[in-house]
């Protein structure tokens, strides 16, 4: 169960970094809407899973703390020509995501973080966009926790 309210956490927090983006809602805003409205209600027929609050705060406070550290990395990632601020607002809430994860969260498995958010781009996305966040993300893990990828 725990696994399944850290994967709702981390459906939530791509959510909720993407409405930021796009409604230009601070973090207290958008915490407080997530947290009353969706996560584990019922919205517009669709039943939010129940999540780690503690979880899904620390990913989109984090997100919105070190984003320039992020935003750097997952540009440094990219494929060349191609700067975050040209993928979609959605995928780039779940790079960032993801990115906070990889870079500020050592306590996750770096493969953990990876499926998790690969997962999190097939509820939205198709096999080629999953499969960008995939490749980003591992190639961001393999740089920046290259001790898990050496045994």
């Amino acid at each position: 169960m725990a696994a399944e309210n850290r994967s709702a956490a981390r459906l939530a927090a791509a959510q909720a970094l993407y409405q930021m983006e796009v409604a230009g809602k601070g973090l207290k805003e958008i915490l407080a809407e997530f947290e009353t409205w969706w996560i584990g209600q019922e919205v517009e027929g669709d039943q939010y899973k129940p999540a780690e609050i503690a979880f899904f705060r620390s990913i989109v406070s984090g997100v919105v703390e070190h984003q320039v550290e992020i935003d750097r990395a997952v540009d440094r990632t990219l494929a060349e020509g191609w700067p975050l601020r040209r993928i979609e607002a959605l995928m780039r809430a779940i790079l960032r995501a993801g990115a906070f994860e990889l870079l500020r969260r050592g306590d996750i498995p770096a493969r953990v973080a990876i499926k998790e958010y690969v997962d999190v781009a097939g509820a939205f996305f198709d096999r080629d966009e999953a499969g960008m966040i995939n490749a980003v993300l591992d190639a961001l893990a393999r740089k920046c926790r290259a001790e898990e990828f050496s045994a």
